[in-house]
C-alpha cells in the first residue's frame, strides 16, 4: 500500500476514539487502519520486524517503508493532520523516553479509564475502504 497504515488496538475504547478522531481530521485521506488484533495487523507487524505487542498498549504507524511506535507514530501521525494538529508534532523536541513515559501511563490504564469492547468495530460505507483486513 502507498498510504501510511496505522494499526491500533481493535478493542480499545480510547484507541478507536482516536481512529475516529484522525478519520475527522485526515481531509486529504492519507491513512489507512488495521487493528492490531488482525490477522493483517499481525502480518504488517511481523514485516517490520516488530512483536505483537503482547498488551497492544502501543499504535503503529508504518509509513515509507518505517515503522514508528508510541509517541513518535503519534507525532508523526499529528503532523499529517488538517491544522491547528501538525502544531503538535513541535512535541518531538522533548526526549523520547520522556514522552514515551507519558505514553505509556496512558497505555497502561486506557481499559480501566476508556474501557473495552469484546470485538473490534467495523467501520461501514464511505469509511470502510480505509480499513484493510
Amino acid at each position: 500500500m502507498t498510504h501510511p497504515i496505522i494499526l491500533y488496538d481493535g478493542v480499545c475504547n480510547l484507541c478507536e476514539g482516536s481512529v475516529r478522531f484522525v478519520l475527522a481530521r485526515d481531509s486529504a485521506r492519507r491513512f489507512c487502519f488495521a487493528a492490531l488484533q488482525s490477522e493483517r495487523g499481525r502480518q504488517l507487524l511481523a514485516q517490520h520486524g516488530l512483536q505483537t505487542f503482547g498488551d497492544l498498549s502501543a499504535v503503529v504507524l508504518l509509513q515509507d517503508g518505517k515503522a514508528y511506535v508510541k509517541s513518535d507514530a503519534a507525532i508523526a501521525i499529528a503532523s499529517q493532520l488538517d491544522p491547528p494538529w501538525p502544531f503538535f508534532a513541535r512535541l518531538a523536541f522533548l526526549p523520547r523516553p520522556v514522552r514515551d513515559r507519558i505514553y505509556d501511563f496512558i497505555g497502561t490504564r486506557r481499559y480501566h479509564w476508556f474501557g473495552k469492547k469484546v470485538e473490534c468495530w467495523m467501520p461501514t460505507g464511505d469509511l470502510k475502504d480505509r480499513f484493510i483486513d
